[in-house]
């Protein structure tokens, strides 16, 4: 089975494998991650066309969260989600709790710009002004 998805033995560009396992929801946002130094394989930054081989630990900071883990199987192909948790050892931290999303002020939908009442209100909630 990993014959028919998988590249088996060797090495396999960062930017696929990440895209291959489901980490990024396209290809050129895995680039786009590379490039922006936002992807370590190792500990290193890594340019998209860096290689990877199974063992290799990758770090991806994505979509506001980090991502680590270990490469166990290469792919060359977009797989499934099953497959593709297959492919890798997940040590990533846990994701921050939605309370704590939930917390920040959150204004209805379609209530125009907030007032300057509203604005201070918000800005003591965050804590970027004292008053």
């Amino acid at each position: 089975m990993a014959q028919e998805h998988g590249a088996g033995t060797g090495s396999v560009r960062v930017d696929s494998w990440i895209w291959c396992v489901r980490l990024t929801k396209s290809r050129s946002l895995a680039a786009t991650a590379c490039r922006a130094g936002h992807v370590r394989v190792n500990g290193e930054r890594v340019k998209p066309a860096q290689t990877v081989k199974v063992g290799d630990e990758v770090r991806l900071f994505h979509a506001g969260r980090e991502r680590v883990v270990v490469v166990a199987e290469l792919l060359l192909k977009r797989v499934g989600p099953p497959l593709a948790a297959k492919a890798y050892v997940d040590n990533s931290p846990p994701p921050p709790p939605k309370e704590d999303a939930l917390a920040l002020g959150v204004r209805d939908r379609g209530t125009g710009r907030p007032t300057k009442r509203e604005r201070r209100d918000l800005e003591r909630l965050h804590g970027q002004r004292r008053g």
